[in-house]
């Protein structure tokens, strides 16, 4: 054992050791603790199950820990997970009681899914795609003004959802002078309006926005928060962005919305995934599609990593963590969807194309 007496379980299969530590973080890492297992395979649970009961903490994608578990864990501290979301299979009240810190990596994907989310802006705003597919079919109209095309500088914005990826977009988007009203039932008015935001509610976003981007959290209250009944109401040809997660949109209300011209979607998040071959969605008109890859640079991966270590190093100086996103009890119990609805880590010949869970 290490002379710190700190052992911190590293097992984030199916992503791998190097796609989310760089060398630096995992030699930072082993200055203060010892690396159990940090391995490009499943930890058995055998081997998980014997090494809890020494463990100062446990990094993992999607880590299943149960009361029992907990309680044979007398040493731990701290529950990192590193595949975007709070999974389902933790017993946070257990967590909870024993001041153990359960933090996700989900402010790691905030930047390259904000970037992402601006990048298919411009591409629907302009009609880069049907453009391009013109010209390669030789039907390209020469200076063309496109229907449902519009410039993004001084546009009317609105915001479903107001956390870490809707403040790295709101400052993507601010040379461009836009004015962004924000719906966000978890914060006050003063925090959107601090961060130069209007205040709005649900309704207001969706019918007065030429663009709206789905940026909130998944839980159990906001499945289907956007209906059909609201994507009614949204004007003519304005823009739908769903880079969060599907789960907060009828997906079927959006495609047809879409595909009879009345609106515009890019989406990177679907309601199953992959997307069976048959779908509607393939042959829609009117969309950008993305397979579900705005987090997808290897390089920015390894700001996991980074996160990780740099709290898991505070927390070794007595420090509370500062970086990830931390368990809180009363978002926690909001949170959490039904085992059925969480998301799922990738397998079969898929494996490497990683699974990326976004949370605000």
């Amino acid at each position: 054992m290490a002379a710190t007496g700190r052992r911190v379980i590293v097992a984030p299969y199916p992503r791998t050791m190097r796609e989310i530590l760089a060398e630096e973080d995992l030699e930072r890492l082993g200055g203060f603790a010892e690396i159990v297992w940090g391995r490009d395979e499943e930890l058995p649970a055998e081997r998980l199950n014997a090494a809890l009961s020494d463990a100062w903490a446990l990094v993992g994608f999607a880590p299943a820990l149960s009361g029992a578990d907990i309680d044979r864990a007398s040493e731990l501290k701290a529950v990192v997970e590193v595949g975007g979301h709070f999974p389902p299979a933790i017993d946070y009240e257990a967590c909870f009681a024993r001041g153990i810190r359960v933090l996700s990596c989900a402010p790691a994907f905030a930047r390259p899914v904000a970037e992402m989310a601006l990048a298919m802006t411009l591409t629907s705003c302009r009609g880069l795609v049907a453009a391009h597919l013109d010209f390669r079919a030789s039907r390209e109209e020469w200076q063309g003004d496109r229907r449902g095309d519009f410039s993004l500088y001084g546009a009317e914005l609105g915001f479903v959802g107001f956390g870490s990826i809707a403040r790295e977009l709101a400052t993507l988007l601010r040379p461009f002078g836009c004015r962004i009203r924000v719906f966000d039932p978890w914060l006050t008015d003063s925090v959107i309006t601090a961060a130069g935001c209007v205040p709005a509610s649900l309704e207001e976003v969706m019918a007065e926005c030429r663009a709206i981007y789905v940026l909130a959290s998944p839980t159990p209250e906001n499945k289907g928060l956007i209906s059909r009944q609201l994507i009614a109401s949204v004007q003519q040809d304005a823009l739908l962005v769903v880079i969060s997660r599907a789960h907060l949109v009828d997906f079927d209300a959006l495609v047809e919305a879409a595909d009879s011209g009345r609106i515009q979607a890019a989406v990177d998040v679907f309601p199953v995934e992959p997307v069976p071959r048959d779908a509607t969605v393939r042959g829609s008109a009117n969309m950008v599609l993305s397979p579900h890859r705005a987090a997808s640079i290897r390089r920015e991966r390894q700001a996991i990593g980074r996160m990780a270590v740099d709290d898991l190093e505070l927390m070794s100086r007595g420090l509370p963590p500062l970086v990830l996103q931390a368990a809180q009890p009363e978002a926690i119990r909001k949170r959490i969807l039904p085992k059925a609805d969480a998301p799922a880590p990738p397998s079969g010949s898929n494996s490497r194309r990683r699974h990326r869970d976004r949370t605000g």
